[in-house]
């Protein structure tokens, strides 16, 4: 894997900051786009731009065309049985809130439980909040471990034959803690429970079988793994969607409709109302070609050597705190001495670094970790271990500049 040339794909990366070479370490916001993702969706609109599934003109059937070959891109990335299992939404969290509002709400009652963990993003633990008030359940969580994982034994205990719903993050976007999914998805489903994934995380890193971790839904998001924002995928077992009402109505959604009734079309376009995102979804489908022309094997490999470079390097500065495991996703979150993560980060940008600062739309995590933020750097496909190097020399600067407080 040659990340040189890798990096040479992405225009963005080479530019200056601040008078010094961009460093960018925010891929877990989102990351940036390749060439060949950007002239995809230039070529779309240059040349095809027209609305899907409803004209016989040629451009019509050529958007269409594109439109549902990204789906089936999508289809095999994730090795879904059907396209009729994949749904295109505006990202991680509009997949969530559709499980939320259209299987939790109908198949939830007092009694009940949803079961998560203290360190899922804002996403994935309010959608289950409105759930529970809205169903009378009982939302609940896996106890995390002293190092930010999960044990099986503790899942086992949190999970019951009450629990309906266990939704849970693929990979920790503050802790980079991988979850064991599989194991956690047997867990549910000896209980007759339907497990959720937030997979925002995870599928831009690492490869993902939604048959073989056998996970009911599992919702990722374009724009964290090369595609254009906007865009994301919402997959379930046909079984369930096929039985699951859409939460939003219009045109494109329907079979027919008359003056005071209506049907919906088959899977998956009855959870697609309205002019869908064709653009992004076409850039979606060339960011998985760029991506598995690279190797999701080789993206997962030089992250982990990457990761446990960048923790060898911080954990070398004096007063730095480094939380979550040892064995960790492609991303680092620390604090220095007493500075705050804003100030930390703000130092670091005049350097040319960009990396994440604030809670990370994760505070009950934040409490659990007895901190109100963190700072965090995080990798992707693009990084080499001279941007850690420029990482440590610019917290040097900090510490520095704010030797008063460490």
């Amino acid at each position: 894997m040659d990340v040189r040339a890798i990096k040479e794909q992405f225009p963005i990366l080479g530019q200056e900051v601040n008078g010094h070479p961009l460093v960018y370490l925010d891929s877990s916001a989102t990351s940036q786009k390749p060439v060949s993702v950007i002239e995809a969706v230039a070529k779309y609109y240059r040349e095809t731009n027209s609305n899907v599934h409803r004209g016989v003109h040629t451009l019509g059937t050529r958007a269409t065309d594109q439109y549902e070959g990204a789906r089936e891109k999508v289809r095999a990335f994730i090795n879904a049985k059907s396209t009729a299992e994949v749904i295109f939404t505006r990202g991680t969290t509009t997949a969530i809130n559709t499980i939320a509002w259209s299987y939790a709400r109908a198949n939830l009652k007092e009694g009940d439980e949803i079961v998560i963990t203290p360190m899922e993003h804002h996403s994935n633990i309010i959608p289950w909040q409105q759930a529970a008030k809205a169903t009378g359940a009982t939302l609940k969580y896996i106890p995390l471990q002293e190092d930010g994982t999960v044990s099986l034994e503790d899942a086992r205990e949190t999970i019951t034959p009450n629990t309906k719903v266990v939704a849970i993050a693929h990979v920790s976007n503050v802790l980079g803690t991988i979850n064991p999914i599989k194991e956690i998805t047997k867990i549910a489903h000896e209980n007759n429970a339907v497990i959720v994934v937030d997979g925002a995380q995870g599928a831009p890193h690492m490869q993902v079988d939604v048959q073989d971790l056998d996970v009911d839904f599992y919702a990722f998001s374009g724009h964290k793994m090369c595609a254009p924002t906007g865009i994301g995928v919402l997959y379930g077992k046909r079984e369930l969607l096929v039985n699951m009402e859409p939460v939003e109505f219009g045109g494109e959604m329907i079979d027919f409709v008359n003056l005071y009734d209506s049907t919906w079309k088959e899977l998956p376009w009855k959870f697609e109302a309205g002019t869908p995102i064709i653009a992004g979804a076409i850039g979606l489908g060339a960011a998985i070609d760029f991506l598995n022309e690279v190797g999701l094997d080789n993206i997962l490999e030089h992250e982990k050597k990457l990761a446990a470079y960048a923790t060898d390097k911080l954990r070398e500065v004096n007063g730095i705190t480094i939380y979550g495991p040892k064995e960790r996703a492609a991303l680092v979150t620390f604090n220095l001495g007493e500075v705050h993560p804003h100030d930390t980060a703000t130092v670091l940008d005049a350097e040319g670094i960009a990396v994440r600062a604030g809670h990370h739309c994760a505070q009950p995590l934040m409490k659990w970790l007895d901190v109100t933020a963190t700072a965090r750097a995080s990798f992707y496909l693009y990084n080499t271990e001279e941007d850690v190097d420029r990482l440590v020399e610019g917290l040097l600067k900090a510490k520095e500049y704010f030797g008063d407080v460490l």
